[in-house]
Order: C-alpha cells, then structure tokens, then sequence
C-alpha cells in the first residue's frame, strides 16, 4: 500500500482538489494519504480531515519538519511526496508505483510536467516557454510537485535537512540511472500568475539551491548536488529553436534579477519557497498585470 505525505501551509483554497483526486484514485487497494498542517492560520487542517486522511497539525510552519512528521506516521510504500496544489491524474498513483516493478528498477519515480500559463502576462508566458524545455527537467525530480520514492529509495536518507530545497536535496539522492520519468502521468503546475510573484518565486528557489549547494560544500550534507547549468536555456533551447529567441530576453532579464535579489538577505516567511498566488483562484483563472 502506497502513502502520500502532504506537507501543507494555509492550503485551504486547494487541499480539497488535491484530496479529492486522491480519493478518485484507480487502485487496486486504499491509499495511505498524510496531511501535515504546519503553522497554518486558515481551515487547512479541518478540511483535510476526512476519511482515509490522517492529519497531523503543527503549530510551527516548515517544509522539512512537516515532511519528516508525516514520514513518521506514513505507513507504506512507494511513498509519494505530494505537493497540495497538484491535483493528481485518476491512474496516476497506480502507473507511478508499476513502474517500480518493471526492469531496470528505479528509486525515484516522477510525472511528466505541464506547466499551466493560461491568462498570465507575456513575460511568464516567455519564461516558461523556455524554461519548459529546459534540458534539466528531463533528467530531474523537482518542479513536478510530485515524487515517488521506493522503499530502498527513501531509505537513502534520515530526514530533510532544514532547507527550502527539497526537490533539489531529493534529486541529488539518486543518479540519473536510478530516476524515472512516467510521460504517461501528467500534473499541472500552475505559473504564477504575475511577473512579481515568478520573480519572488525564482529569488526563494535560487536562495535554496544555494544553500542546499554550500552544504554539501560544507560536508554538512553527503551527498553531490547537481551544478548549475546557467546557460543550458541558451544552449539547449534557443539556439536549437531559434523561433524562441524573442522569449529569450525576458528570460534573460527575470532570470538575471532573480539572481540579483536571491543575494540578499531572506526576509521572515520565506522560509516555504512557493507561490501563493497560484493559491488564491482555481486553475483555470489568471489575473495578470
């Protein structure tokens, strides 16, 4: 039986989809589905209580502290670590964890990402146009919202470290031998829906990689991390596309400004490293400005 660990921050205006998808799920037996409610301040925790959900409610907000309790009471494998604004494909749970039976067996099993830029403004729709194709979403686990992690494979570590980027922590776990993309599942996640809220999106990811990166430097963390590729998007996407080269300066100025801002000081509550924008109206709307 397979479990779902859901680490949630004031999701109440999405955590209902993405339970709902679970519930609808095409599987062979029940789903252990976690939810762990950390700090928040609106119903996310009374709206996850339900049937087959066990809730977990900490007063302090944090990503990895939230990941490693609904580890402790998760109960079975694969475990699949579940973003709550992704709302999962009815077969997807059961595809993902097939593909841990089939040769060459992976550790690490991921979908197929689409990246939803309905109704945001030209300069998101740029970004994403090449960032989508970004060579490193090929071979990586993160920006899914969704990873799946055998038995062997979540054994490959204790607890999260205390860092924004779990995705990247995850991914340096496994070589590339070892991690398996199914095009078969796709998820959809969400653009944010103003130029700002990208910006302030791509500073937290940035000041995580980073962090996670000087760890491991450190020898805090055992583990290689994979280097950044800055020119991977020229390289691999516009030179190859040269249709896309009007997307490449807004991508260019986001991306280099983003990396401006990442070098200051964290303020308080940036600590998660998401977008709340994308929390605040169902996935069809955008109200870009």
């Amino acid at each position: 039986m397979p479990s779902v660990v859901i680490a949630a921050h004031n999701e109440a205006n999405v955590i209902g989809r993405c339970l709902d998808a679970l519930a609808a799920q095409r599987f062979s037996e029940p789903i252990d589905v976690v939810v762990s409610a950390n700090g928040c301040t609106d119903d996310t925790a009374a709206l996850a209580a339900r049937p087959g959900v066990t809730v977990v409610d900490r007063a302090e907000a944090g990503k990895p502290a939230a990941l490693d309790a609904g580890d402790q009471v998760a109960t079975g494998f694969p475990r699949v670590y579940l973003d709550a604004d992704i709302v999962v494909p009815p077969d997807g749970i059961a595809t993902l964890v097939a593909r841990f039976g089939v040769l060459p067996r992976p550790l690490a099993v991921v979908p197929r990402r689409r990246v939803n830029t309905t109704g945001r403004p030209w300069p998101v729709k740029a970004y994403f146009s090449i960032n989508d194709r970004h060579p490193a979403f090929r071979t990586g686990l993160f920006g899914r919202g969704m990873i799946a992690l055998s038995e062997e494979g979540r054994a490959r570590f204790e607890t999260f470290p205390a860092l924004i980027a779990d995705d990247l922590f995850l991914d340096s776990r496994f070589s590339a031998a070892e991690k398996a993309e199914m095009s078969e599942v796709e998820v959809v996640v969400e653009a944010p829906r103003t130029t700002r809220d990208l910006l302030r999106r791509l500073v937290r990811v940035r000041r995580g990689n980073a962090q996670l990166r000087a760890a491991a430097a450190r020898g805090e963390l055992d583990l290689p991390v994979r280097p950044a590729d800055r020119w991977a998007w020229l390289r691999e996407v516009v030179l190859r596309e040269p249709r896309r080269a009007p997307a490449a300066v807004p991508y260019l100025v986001i991306t280099v400004a983003a990396a401006l801002l990442a070098r200051r000081p964290a303020k308080d509550g940036d600590a998660w490293g998401r977008d709340d924008s994308t929390r605040t109206a169902s996935p069809a709307e955008g109200t870009p400005t």
